[in-house]
């Protein structure tokens, strides 16, 4: 008779999160004029750029090194160099970003030196190469994203003159999402250097032209001139300070310093607001006041059935973050909160309001979709938030899923999921809602049956 160990898992079972220079990827397509390059096998990059081109449906490009055997025992310094030199050749990229794998990193490939042997050896720029080590096994693609960020500032941020816009670091957000916080920034009349915008290089409008580096994306003049700015606001209460782009300019260059949570939810947006104001001295525009009303009204419209919910949030810790109080303030209980990160700061900084919920919860750090399935069974999960890896909850136990974050690959629109602003809040409101009505009508008779006839 077979026995199972029920007291230890050493492997993960669907991940709940994606490899470092994933999120190294994301980021660098955020900046204009820009090429990525993985150091690794082939297999790494076009794994990566499959996962990202079927979620936001448009051609990503994504360089290797295609390190081989020979180049894992006698080291992929040519390899690397080689495709430096071709990546040259048919993009002409103004700037470049050198990102490592597992295999690169266990031979012990010194990407740094390579980066600035390179360029000294044909005569470039320093400031045309970027190398972040980015092993899979040395965080999540949260972590990649926020590293490849603070590493791209630091190449490229100089001393400048000082000037009146302010710096807005983000998160891994929906294009639709940073368009929402452009729209607010214009509304308020406030200039700003927003980084990185994948606006429009990840979901661009229809041309019959391809271009192999799509247009837009932060311009690198504006990341220079970073270390001027009035102040830096970052989406990323969460992030270490090691990967925090603005603690980054704090420290070199003296620029204030504002973390504050994603937009999302009522309390949230009027902090980002209310911040935005006290930085600029600019007033809330009209327009955004109505948005405020018009949220509350459907906040209103929607909370008494909202009071049944009892959600598992999962995914990037930011947004994770941002989903749950946003759940908190509309009645719906987050009683699994799980991200694929090694992150203390989440729960500590969740306490507080899930404390006063009143209600059990569970907290999961560095966790996996088995887990989490375990978790839904026990405190009786009947919505899930997050990407579309989640629908396994709702394959195995039948747990409805709203779909946001990255990735989104079993639905169309992944890229125009809109969650950020008053406007945005009111349609994800409005989106789990309606899971939530549609998931009671189709089941109550069933559960009523089974609960007062089968026993």
């Amino acid at each position: 008779m077979s026995e199972t160990n029920t007291h230890f898992r050493n492997v993960n079972e669907n991940p709940c999160n994606m490899c470092m220079p994933m999120g190294g990827i994301l980021a660098l397509k955020g900046i204009e004029k820009t090429m990525v390059i993985i150091h690794g096998s082939q297999g790494c990059s076009t794994y990566m750029r499959r996962h990202i081109s079927e979620h936001f449906n448009e051609p990503v490009d994504v360089a290797s090194s295609s390190l081989n055997e020979k180049g894992t025992v006698y080291g992929g310094e040519e390899n690397l160099k080689k495709g430096l030199d071709n990546l040259r050749k048919v993009y002409h990229p103004d700037f470049i970003g050198i990102l490592t794998t597992c295999l690169a990193e266990t031979i012990g490939e010194d990407i740094e030196r390579i980066a600035q042997e390179y360029v000294r050896e044909r005569d470039l720029s320093q400031d045309l190469v970027v190398a972040v080590p980015t092993p899979g096994y040395g965080g999540t693609h949260t972590e990649g994203y926020f590293l490849t960020i603070r590493r791209i500032v630091a190449k490229l941020a100089k001393k400048t003159q000082k000037h009146s816009r302010i710096n807005v670091i983000i998160p891994n957000i929906s294009p639709a999402d940073i368009r929402e916080l452009k729209r607010i920034l214009s509304l308020m009349d406030i200039g700003y250097i927003l980084l990185p915008d994948v606006s429009d290089t990840l979901d661009a409008p229809y041309s019959r032209l391809y271009h192999k580096i799509p247009e837009g994306g932060t311009p690198l003049a504006h990341i220079r001139a970073m270390s001027g700015a009035v102040a830096t606001v970052e989406l990323g209460i969460t992030v270490d300070d090691s990967l925090s782009a603005g603690k980054y300019l704090e420290e070199e260059y003296g620029v204030p310093l504002y973390r504050l949570p994603l937009p999302m939810g009522i309390e949230n947006t009027d902090l980002f607001l209310r911040t935005l104001g006290e930085i600029t001295g600019k007033g809330v525009p009209r327009g955004l006041e109505l948005e405020r009303g018009r949220l509350l009204d459907c906040m209103i419209d929607s909370h008494k059935y909202n009071f049944q919910g009892r959600c598992a949030v999962f995914g990037e810790t930011e947004l994770v973050y941002a989903i749950s109080t946003t759940c908190l303030e509309n009645g719906i209980f987050p009683a699994v909160i799980a991200t694929g990160s090694r992150n203390e700061r989440l729960g500590a900084l969740l306490a507080k309001s899930l404390q006063e919920g009143g209600s059990n919860y569970v907290l999961l750090n560095d966790t996996d979709f088995a887990h989490i399935r375990e978790q839904c069974k026990i405190m009786k999960v009947n919505l899930a938030i997050g990407s579309s890896e989640g629908r396994y909850l709702t394959e195995r136990e039948g747990i409805p899923l709203v779909r946001v974050g990255f990735p989104v690959h079993d639905q169309v629109g992944g890229q125009r999921i809109l969650s950020l602003g008053y406007q945005g809040t009111m349609a994800f409101l409005d989106r789990i809602t309606n899971t939530l009505l549609d998931n009671k009508h189709q089941n109550y008779r069933s559960s009523l049956y089974r609960k007062y006839f089968v026993g």
